[in-house]
């Protein structure tokens, strides 16, 4: 699926609820699934860590649509490589 449309289908099944939630609690929403996918990350158990991935992105995807942003338009400035050297891999030196 592409990330437009992933974004269109989480804009109709939640765009009413998230716009009335707000950014601040969308937001804040966000930040509690980073924490659980932190927590997966330490057990190591890969099936809640797919889930823990999936619940980060509908969030993020909710976020930017309670924020007016694409998604797709926003990821664009990395199709061609590192947005700072231009390279891929990166040929930054590491920071």
């Amino acid at each position: 699926m592409e990330l437009s449309n992933l974004q269109a289908a989480m804009r109709a099944i939640y765009g009413e609820r998230d716009s009335s939630r707000g950014v601040d609690a969308t937001f804040r929403w966000l930040t509690e699934e980073v924490g659980e996918l932190a927590k997966a990350m330490r057990t190591g158990d890969r099936e809640n860590l797919q889930h823990e991935f999936g619940d980060v992105l509908a969030w993020l995807l909710s976020l930017a649509n309670v924020e007016g942003v694409e998604l797709e338009d926003a990821i664009a400035r990395y199709a061609a490589g590192c947005p700072r050297c231009g390279t891929s891999p990166c040929g930054c030196p590491p920071a």
